[in-house]
């Protein structure tokens, strides 16, 4: 058996290799790297398996990713590992009358959350089973004061909008070698969680910050709301604002853009992120925001207002994007039915089976203010500014 540095090796060029493919758009070569993937993992917890066999400690096993079953999982996962070995599984599964539990995936998001900041920072919400949410689309009313008994003369105006949350799917394809059936429900949980959080994961960013809307998400980076024009389901981009600095006079202008919304009203500005690439966060925003303090010692990040700065590889080279994190709602879970699929159509490996677990979901800015996009292409090092003055 490989030991784990080198799965991990193996595991980091495979999701290169599912990145390029994203960003060629090539489905096959995505197959195929996928494949490889669920193989790694695979192979990882055998070996994880193999080191424990004999360990019954719950902190060790939890530290090796099996974490302990609630009930339901526990019945989920045994009656998946029976129908999966049954003589015939497309039948077994079909009239399986278990879902996947909700916690399944809440755990996936935790996972997610926990190694990818921007997930953390916006609103990522598990939807499992629903079919529409209703969002707010402007902020709290104020109501009137009055005399006990008098009319009630504010109505209440703010808007909602509804969001269907099954018009993207996400399929997730879980290769599931014969070995894995043979560890138990908690070892099969421990892949079922890291497939499926490395699925989301390949993908959502990009949707997060760049969708068009069409068949993905849409992305911080597009117009939205009403008088927005829409063509072919793909959103039009946003105007980016060039900046030179980040002086707080440069910089109170971009939160002023943000604390109104669409409507004209004000809003506090609260959980401020901005998101660039890695390269341009090195040779633009860490210039940009990094002083040297009176102790001799560098200071980055330093911003004239509390912002979390995120690197995602998805944010294109020379621009960058400054939001309220909140303001952008996005909401995944499984089918409203929550079973894994199994049909002949999909190809057989020696020795493994290929299942099919779908999900669905949707995301967007909840107004067109809420995400502003900068032309940092020009942005200038930061300087200390020391004025001195000369006694009469």
């Amino acid at each position: 058996m490989k030991n784990k540095d080198v799965l991990m090796q193996e595991k980091t060029k495979i999701l290169q290799q599912m990145n390029d493919a994203i960003a060629k758009n090539d489905a096959d070569a995505f197959a195929e790297a996928f494949e490889q993937l669920s193989m790694n993992i695979q192979e990882n917890i055998l070996n994880e398996v193999e080191q424990q066999r004999k360990a019954g400690d719950i902190a060790i096993l939890n530290s090796r990713g099996a974490n302990q079953l609630t009930s339901e999982e526990t019945k989920y996962y045994q009656a998946v590992i029976e129908a999966m070995r049954s003589s015939n599984p497309k039948q077994a599964l079909t009239d399986l009358n278990v879902v996947m539990p909700k916690t399944v995936i809440d755990r996936v998001f935790e996972d997610l959350t926990a190694s990818h900041p921007l997930l953390d920072a916006i609103d990522f919400q598990n939807t499992s089973g629903l079919v529409e949410m209703y969002l707010n689309t402007d902020e709290a009313q104020l109501a009137s004061w009055g005399t006990l008994c008098s009319e009630i003369v504010k109505e209440l105006t703010s808007g909602f909008k509804m969001v269907p949350m099954q018009l993207k799917k996400l399929s997730a394809f879980l290769p599931v070698c014969k070995a894995m059936l043979d560890l138990g429900p908690a070892w099969l949980d421990a892949y079922v969680r890291e497939l499926l959080t490395e699925a989301i994961n390949n993908g959502l960013e990009q949707g997060i910050i760049a969708g068009t809307g069409k068949d993905q998400p849409i992305g911080m980076m597009k117009q939205v709301g009403d008088g927005v024009t829409v063509t072919d389901g793909v959103y039009p981009d946003k105007v980016a604002i060039t900046v030179k600095s980040f002086d707080p006079v440069e910089y109170g202008a971009l939160l002023a853009k943000l604390a109104t919304t669409p409507t004209g009203k004000v809003r506090p500005v609260q959980n401020v992120i901005l998101v660039v690439s890695p390269v341009d966060y090195f040779t633009k925003v860490f210039p940009g925001t990094t002083i040297m303090s009176p102790s001799g010692t560098y200071v980055n990040n330093v911003l004239p207002y509390p912002t979390m700065v995120i690197q995602s590889i998805q944010v294109p080279a020379g621009k960058a994007i400054i939001g309220l994190g909140k303001k952008y709602f996005m909401g995944i879970g499984t089918a409203k039915s929550g079973k894994i699929e199994y049909s002949d159509e999909y190809h057989f490996l020696e020795d493994e089976r290929i299942y099919l677990t779908k999900l669905y979901g949707h995301g967007e800015p909840m107004d067109n203010n809420a995400f502003q996009v900068l032309d940092i292409s020009g942005l200038k090092p930061a300087v200390i500014k020391v004025e001195m003055q000369t006694g009469e």
